[in-house]
């Protein structure tokens, strides 16, 4: 998920990707697997933006939701590995695939002694669906559930120790999917985005009334006649000096080496500018403070999204933050939920650690506590 930068007579228009506020504030099943695989044509090569890591084993797996699509994933699985272990499920940032930061999650979680899939989401990637690169709040959810279906049917997994961790704006689809899913013990909201909050209030929540939803209602609406196929774009080619530094963030991870696929819709041209106009007008997470099962929600200090962490972890706990319009009740399990912020990360060094230096270079700057987050899933995976 992503806001790119034009710069004309001095004007910059934030574009969000898919839902724009035009206007304003300008193994089980081994065989059916195969078939599957078969039909999305999948790439078998390695072709991640990150190197395989030697104590993991890794394949290509497909599995179905109860919308019709088929989902592509990489399964990663700890190497000598033996029993049924706990598992994870990874998704994100909107926009992006499996090949960048979902995937470098899921292995690092491998690692650590997890069955972990990164998967592209329904019309992403090498997953089903089309017209390629839309979105609903319903399907997305329903993509983080079919991936607990999947993970439950497998022969080396315990079905009741599965987590799930959506980055960005797979962080509040997947609290969506854990207010849905009781099968669902342990979340990981990373640098989260609410997508329907923003797609509906801007950034800041600086469209947040009538007249610049009705504007971008017409907008979407025109769109769907004059040409409903039009993409937004992805991330600029080239990033004015003056931009906000998150834009520039954004350049450094999805149009370097460093994050760079082509695949990815954020590495490109981006999403239909129809794409997330169901989110625009939804709001999810109204039962958030209903989740009963445990919630890391893990945020940059420096990120511009913080804020969209920090409400959602106040309305998860206390049923109540600002940015919520709504009011419920206090959640009726407080003390496993946590808010984890990370001193002087930016929103995009949570997608895989950050770097010293421009492009991947330099040395690494570790800003992901990956064994906070085994022994987050840990604990609470029993």
């Amino acid at each position: 998920m992503f806001m790119y930068v034009r710069m004309k007579k001095t004007i910059i228009a934030a574009v969000l990707l898919g839902g724009m506020l035009a206007g304003c504030n300008n193994s089980n099943n081994q065989t059916t697997e195969d078939n599957m695989n078969n039909e999305l044509e999948l790439t078998q090569e390695w072709d991640k933006v990150f190197p395989l890591s030697e104590s993991v084993s890794h394949r290509k797996v497909t599995f179905p939701t109860q919308y019709g699509f088929t989902l592509a994933a990489d399964l990663y699985t700890p190497k000598d590995a033996k029993g049924k272990l706990p598992a994870i499920a990874v998704s994100g940032p909107f926009g992006a695939v499996k090949e960048q930061s979902s995937g470098l999650y899921a292995m690092k979680m491998a690692e650590r002694g997890f069955v972990a899939i990164a998967f592209d989401p329904s019309y992403t990637g090498e997953s089903s669906g089309e017209p390629r690169r839309t979105a609903s709040p319903d399907i997305n959810t329903e993509d983080f559930m079919a991936a607990v279906d999947f993970l439950s049917k497998q022969d080396n997994v315990d079905a009741d120790k599965i987590g799930i961790i959506g980055i960005c704006g797979w962080g509040g689809i997947a609290l969506n999917a854990a207010a849905a899913d009781t099968r669902i013990k342990a979340t990981v909201a990373s640098t989260m985005y609410d997508m329907t909050r923003i797609s509906g209030n801007d950034y800041n929540d600086a469209s947040d009334n009538e007249q610049c939803r009705h504007k971008n209602r017409e907008n979407l609406s025109s769109q769907r006649l004059s040409d409903p196929s039009a993409m937004a774009g992805g991330v600029l080619d080239t990033v004015p000096p003056q931009a906000p530094r998150f834009v520039h963030d954004y350049y450094d991870y999805y149009k370097t080496e460093r994050g760079y696929h082509k695949r990815s819709g954020n590495s490109n041209d981006g999403w239909r500018i129809i794409g997330t106009q169901a989110y625009a007008n939804s709001r999810f997470l109204y039962y958030i403070n209903e989740i009963r099962s445990a919630v890391l929600v893990m945020h940059g200090a420096e990120a511009h999204s913080r804020y969209f962490g920090e409400a959602a972890y106040h309305y998860m706990v206390e049923g109540k933050a600002e940015g919520y319009k709504f009011v419920g009740e206090p959640n009726p399990n407080p003390e496993n939920k946590q808010l984890l912020i990370i001193p002087e990360a930016s929103h995009c060094d949570l997608y895989d650690g950050g770097y010293e230096e421009k492009a991947g270079h330099g040395q690494p700057k570790n800003m992901i506590p990956w064994d906070t987050l085994a022994e987050f899933f840990t604990k609470n995976l029993k």
